[in-house]
């Protein structure tokens, strides 16, 4: 447990300050043969903690990821130099953050492997600029709503049922603000805070990292 900058004990293991959570990964740009996609844990100080951008996707019959919430990001395009470069491109589409919004280079945390497109994600995180613009969602065909989740949210799940790569099933999640959050976003968001969680490697993209089994 870390506690909050009103003394509040904070759920995981990871560090409080922002700036803490930030030093723990290199700031790098991988090439884009690493990765056939990039997504972004934007972070900003909140008025008590620490609080991570998420987005709810816009409900689309083509669209396997349709009405989730999720972080910001999306495939790689041509002419994208890097997966850090992808990342940048695809936060000023869906929600119009641009370098300039963030304090220094984006942190590279991981990559994990996305079951319904067989393809790997990076997954990348930054701090939010004290002047920054506001995050709005910028296209309605991909972004539904966009919101702030607090840190200490991630201490409290509920059971909920989903289509899963198994089919319906139970599985945990996140609840704040009617947003349900649950499956490889929640997964790591909750590993990157070092909050521990349960019957997150069933989501509706994302299988566990390579040295765990997949299932099938």
């Amino acid at each position: 447990m870390s506690p909050s900058t009103s003394g509040e004990v904070l759920p995981g293991n990871a560090p409080g300050p922002l700036t803490d959570l930030l030093a723990r990964f290199p700031a790098v740009a991988p090439p884009v043969s690493t990765a056939g996609a990039a997504v972004v844990i934007v972070l900003r100080d909140g008025r008590t903690e620490v609080e991570t951008l998420l987005i709810e996707r816009t409900e689309r019959a083509d669209d396997p990821a349709s009405g989730q919430v999720a972080f910001p990001g999306g495939h790689v395009a041509d002419g994208d130099g890097s997966l850090a470069v992808t990342a940048l491109r695809e936060l000023e589409e869906e929600v119009g953050l641009s370098r300039s919004d963030f304090i220094g280079d984006l942190r590279y945390v991981s990559a994990e492997l996305a079951i319904r497109f067989g393809l790997k994600v990076a997954v990348f995180a930054t701090a939010l600029a004290p002047d920054a613009n506001p995050p709005t969602a910028r296209s309605s065909d991909e972004v539904a709503h966009v919101f702030w989740l607090p840190r200490s949210a991630l201490g409290a799940s509920v059971p909920v049922v989903r289509e899963t790569s198994r089919g319906l099933a139970e599985v945990r999640a996140t609840v704040f603000e009617r947003h349900v959050l649950w499956g490889f976003t929640r997964r790591v968001l909750c590993q990157f805070f070092g909050v521990a969680s349960d019957d997150e490697f069933i989501g509706p993209v994302f299988v566990p990292r390579p040295t765990e089994p997949i299932e099938r």
